[in-house]
């Protein structure tokens, strides 16, 4: 799963996710109320936080798609490559 960082910075994007309910990795982001102003917003504040660069080839509405997939990609990032 991800870390308290991550949960914290996207349920901030979340209008419509009320806050006690769980956060699940398939759960559907625009569902909740992230749109296309709050995914820039979003995008802005996983890169300041996390101190990496989404490439061209992440931004793509599936990545935005559910916490998972954005954590996959953001994850990946972080990771050095061997």
């Amino acid at each position: 799963m991800w870390d308290d960082r991550f949960e914290e910075i996207l349920r901030r994007q979340l209008p419509f996710l009320p806050p006690e309910e769980k956060l699940g990795e398939d759960g559907n982001l625009a569902g909740f109320g992230l749109d296309s102003l709050a995914i820039v917003e979003l995008l802005a504040t996983l890169e300041e936080e996390y101190g990496v660069r989404f490439q061209d080839d992440a931004l793509t509405m599936e990545t935005f798609e559910t916490p998972g997939t954005l954590w996959k990609t953001l994850s990946g990032m972080l990771r050095p490559v061997a």
